[in-house]
């Protein structure tokens, strides 16, 4: 796996990579300008989204954010492009509470959606993260298998993202790669590589007045990605449905689904 040329450097997000280049279990290959991965997307610039649109043939992007996040932080350049679909998919319940909603002044939970904000340097951080990424299967399997469903029928590639594209981005890509047959190590890694940029990731929220409270209450190591945390998770997944597909089948994935993820994915 190469960890420099899946890099995508745009000028209004940081944590922006390719998913191509990733070995398989069978020795193949994943495609490059299929699907994206990236934090937040609305500080996108023009070049950017000229980028975007140009050179990987940008058409539908995945939105992991809940409601009260892009109420406050808003979708970003790419609504305003005809050519680009938006698929609002929140891994959140999304039943109004604690959005502050009704009164007019949303607010998001910092604490889901930076969960890596408040690790202790113990394992209760990894307890606490694993039962996060499981919740999204728990509440939220409609977005997830809507997901990845948007990711193997676009016409042109997908991007997924969050506000840091970490935790909620990393779940859905790792269930994605999973899915195509992805040695798991490199699924680990891809997850594990979002640090590479974490000081640019943790300037852009500081700058933000939905994600900056309490970003600093923790020493910067802290807010690194763990890669014991993605392998309890996969592991959860293995132990308590059978797999990955185990999972996608008993919320309505068939083989078709399969079939058409693999074929946008694989050379």
């Amino acid at each position: 796996m190469s960890t420099y040329s899946r890099w995508i450097e745009l000028e209004g997000a940081v944590n922006v990579r390719d998913l191509g280049g990733l070995t398989t279990i069978d020795g193949r290959t994943t495609r490059f300008g299929r699907v994206l991965r990236s934090d937040n997307l609305q500080a996108l610039t023009h070049s950017d989204v000229r980028t975007l649109l140009g050179d990987y043939g940008l058409t539908d992007v995945i939105d992991l954010r809940s409601g009260p996040e892009v109420q406050l932080e808003g979708p970003g350049p790419l609504n305003r492009v005809l050519a680009v679909t938006i698929h609002h998919l929140s891994l959140f319940s999304e039943d109004g509470e604690n959005t502050g909603a009704a009164a007019g002044s949303p607010t998001v939970d910092v604490d889901k959606a930076l969960p890596w904000q408040l690790r202790s340097r113990d394992g209760d951080e990894h307890d606490r993260s694993l039962r996060l990424y499981l919740s999204y299967l728990e509440e939220r399997a409609d977005s997830v298998v809507t997901a990845l469903r948007v990711m193997s029928r676009t016409r042109g590639a997908a991007l997924v993202h969050c506000a840091a594209g970490k935790d909620r981005t990393g779940v859905v890509c790792a269930l994605a790669l999973e899915t195509v047959g992805v040695r798991r190590e490199e699924i680990i890694a891809d997850y594990v590589q979002t640090g590479e940029r974490l000081e640019a990731i943790l300037a852009r929220l500081r700058a933000s007045d939905t994600y900056s409270a309490d970003l600093d209450s923790r020493p910067a190591d802290t807010h690194l990605p763990d890669p014991a945390i993605m392998e309890k998770f996969l592991a959860a997944v293995d132990e308590q449905h059978g797999g990955v597909l185990g999972w996608l089948t008993e919320h309505g994935w068939d083989e078709d689904d399969t079939r058409a993820l693999r074929a946008r994915f694989l050379d």
